[in-house]
């Protein structure tokens, strides 16, 4: 649906993109990571066809996004990081107009209406003027004008930015209520956000892409370790020293606040077992036996911080 081949986008002198390559499969959700100033927004606004790449070539759903920019845009429906809301204007005689400018006709235009303001829990304030709206309303409007004409393609700057936590829930369920019937691109600084509803994450560095795969795929490639937490009621002040004797052990992070330590041992192995019974059989009391996995978060950190990205 979205084929990204080597697109590079240069401003003088400085390289904002170079040579980024990628693919969105139809009906997939895409998380689109890294950190302020890695290129991500320029990446979506050459998608967008609002600024052409300097080389390479953007497709979605097979039209080019520098020789067809009409088709494009007509397939995609966008919400950048601030939504281009109207103030002056009521929730309703916004989307009407958005509808009109995208060429709806009445019928489609007055039911886009009514699903987007479903969906959106926009019907309370659908007469009210944007100005008077929350920031999580207004955001709710951004979403809508891009969800209103129904398009296969959506590319979501930051969509649940200013939203509160229940409203960030619920646009959550709605991206992924999304999948399967709409291809997605999200951009987010929220790294739970993307683990919570993409199936795939395109990690981008200082213009490059550093990776690109699913978080627990990454999670597997970037791992060096297993890591178990371990809570005991009982301790003896030489605990630590003891589970370091244990064999297989690598090291033994003392326990923080809630008193956990945290034991990690070579990969590939499972020291659940051994750990539970040598607890137990020295009468100490087991609160919790845990692996720990490598979060989205340790990823991101350790391919954006100057370490090696994965091909």
């Amino acid at each position: 649906m979205i084929e990204v081949q080597n697109i590079t986008k240069r401003y003088g002198d400085f390289t904002a993109i170079d040579r980024v390559t990628f693919t969105v499969d139809k009906g997939e959700v895409l998380a689109f990571l890294g950190p302020n100033g890695a290129g991500k927004t320029t990446a979506m606004r050459i998608l967008t066809c609002f600024m052409p790449a300097t080389e390479g070539v953007a497709r979605v759903a097979g039209f080019d996004c520098f020789d067809q920019p009409i088709e494009v845009k007509r397939r995609i429906g966008y919400l950048p990081e601030h939504p281009p809301l109207y103030q002056e204007l009521t929730v309703t005689e916004y989307l009407t107009f958005v509808g009109r400018i995208k060429g709806m006709g009445a019928e489609d235009l007055r039911s886009g209406l009514d699903r987007v303001m479903e969906r959106l829990a926009l019907g309370d304030v659908r007469h009210r003027l944007i100005a008077n709206l929350s920031r999580g309303y207004q955001q709710r409007v951004g979403l809508a004008q891009a969800l209103l004409h129904d398009p296969p393609v959506l590319i979501l700057d930051e969509p649940t930015l200013g939203l509160d936590p229940k409203q960030i829930i619920e646009i959550r369920e709605l991206i992924k209520s999304l999948a399967g019937s709409h291809t997605v691109i999200l951009s987010t600084h929220i790294l739970p956000e993307a683990t919570a509803v993409c199936q795939r994450v395109v990690i981008i560095n200082n213009g490059r892409i550093v990776a690109v795969d699913s978080p627990e795929g990454l999670s597997a490639r970037l791992r060096q370790s297993e890591k178990i937490r371990v809570a005991v009621k009982a301790p003896p002040a030489d605990l630590a020293n003891r589970f370091r004797a244990l064999p297989g052990i690598l090291s033994v992070f003392e326990p923080t606040e809630s008193g956990a330590f945290l034991l990690e041992y070579e990969l590939g192995q499972d020291r659940r077992d051994e750990l539970a019974r040598f607890v137990v059989d020295n009468g100490w009391g087991l609160l919790e036996l845990k692996t720990v996995s490598m979060t989205l978060e340790d990823v991101f950190l350790r391919l954006t911080q100057h370490e090696e990205g994965l091909e």
